[in-house]
């Protein structure tokens, strides 16, 4: 089949099932990934061989937008405000979750303890595409407001796929390298500073820049993305002498950039979900496609069963988060629900170990492809079920004045 009769194929078909899967009040992404599958090599094999030839480079291109958006939307005002809490929400969930992974895909799948880790950074992320909706929604509503549960859960879902995405970065290259290399704990706590000192440098450049030079907003996404592109080629040429995490960078050009100009950071975080919604197709049609579901069918049930083992390692990271808060046993309930769902980071990252000849990369894209289709409906259904329940309801006093008018 020839390059625009597939393009057109997977546009045109992921619209209609992710409109379908919407209208059931669940993930479109869902609907997207199913192309992938039907459509892939696998399957019809009605994706042009041009397209699979780049899906990596076009991965990560989707990655790019994904952290962006991240750092753009990321206001640092609302860790201030949550406090320790949201700061642990950042990390202590992950950790706990790749600690499930190391123990029971050791256990249950016969990997290493070091391929065990890379599947745990994988699927340890939380999605913000399903997560950061409802919370805004729940926000509006005044449900769990009195002790800022949504915004608590927006700010740690943020920052955990920052977290998660460095530790795959550190991980997948020791995997390549066959063995643990004790350098890593020098290597990834200076690919952190230089990745945040790169970002820092270039998105006050911005800043100033574009306060004195006037663009469109289209213009101005060109040119963060551009940086993109420059960072992860930065860290492939310097990564045999100076340790550098070019996604650290992405990020935090997008979190500087929203610090010191929020009002154009949230017309250009508009923009960037109107990039979205082509990139989202590109990247789950192609993760779709890459699944092998002969390995699907002999070991998907084991692998499934391991991903819920984790999940109850991860409610407990997010128990341990919140201890000495003021959150009621309801409201804590409800912050390790919602921190079940998985999508786009593991869409992005799951087919890389398998594109750089890793042993572990076919257990790594089945795991990312079955997190996916079992969490985000999962916590997505979750998340809506149990919001009210679960959450008091914490409407504004009203003033006499309000009162009067009223009636």
């Amino acid at each position: 089949m020839d390059f625009l009769t597939s393009l057109a194929l997977i546009l045109l078909c992921s619209l209609v099932l992710g409109s379908a899967f919407h209208a059931c009040k669940l993930p479109p992404l869902l609907g997207m990934l199913l192309v992938g599958i039907f459509l892939g090599p696998h399957l019809l094999n009605w994706i042009a061989s041009p397209i699979l030839e780049v899906s990596a480079d076009l991965r990560e291109i989707a990655l790019i937008v994904i952290l962006t958006r991240a750092g753009l939307s990321l206001n640092l005002k609302d860790l201030r405000i949550v406090g320790r809490p949201a700061v642990m929400l950042c990390m202590v969930p992950a950790l706990t979750e790749i600690v499930g992974y190391m123990l029971f895909a050791t256990l249950f799948l016969g990997t290493s303890i070091l391929e065990s880790a890379v599947i745990g950074t994988v699927i340890a992320a939380v999605s913000p595409a399903v997560v950061v909706p409802r919370m805004i929604a729940l926000q509006e509503q005044g449900y769990g407001t009195l002790h800022s549960v949504p915004q608590m859960v927006n700010a740690g879902s943020s920052m955990d796929d920052i977290f998660v995405i460095v530790a795959f970065t550190a991980l997948v290259g020791m995997a390549k390298g066959g063995n643990f290399d004790f350098g890593i704990f020098w290597e990834v706590p200076v690919s952190i500073v230089t990745g945040i000192a790169v970002g820092v440098g270039v998105g006050y450049l911005l800043v100033i820049f574009f306060r004195h030079v006037h663009t469109r907003d289209t213009v101005k996404i060109i040119t963060m993305i551009s940086f993109a592109f420059l960072f992860v080629s930065l860290e492939k040429a310097v990564s045999d002498y100076v340790p550098f995490s070019a996604m650290l960078a992405v990020v935090t050009v997008g979190v500087i950039y929203n610090a010191l100009d929020p009002i154009r950071s949230a017309r250009l975080s508009k923009k960037y979900e109107k990039i979205w919604v082509l990139a989202e197709i590109i990247l789950f049609v192609l993760v779709g496609a890459a699944v092998d579901l002969r390995y699907v069918a002999k070991s998907g049930g084991i692998v499934t069963l391991v991903i819920f083992l984790a999940l109850i390692f991860r409610m407990g990271g997010v128990y341990l988060s919140l201890i000495k808060t003021p959150l009621n046993f309801k409201e804590r309930a409800f912050c390790a629900i919602a921190y079940i769902p998985k999508a786009t980071v593991q869409a992005a990252l799951g087919a890389i170990p398998l594109a750089m000849g890793l042993s572990c990369g076919a257990v790594v894209l089945t795991a990312a492809v079955l997190s996916i289709i079992i969490t985000a409906p999962l916590g997505a259904f979750t998340i809506d079920l149990t919001s009210h329940r679960l959450l008091s309801r914490n409407l504004p006093t009203p003033t006499p004045d309000s009162e009067r008018k009223g009636s």
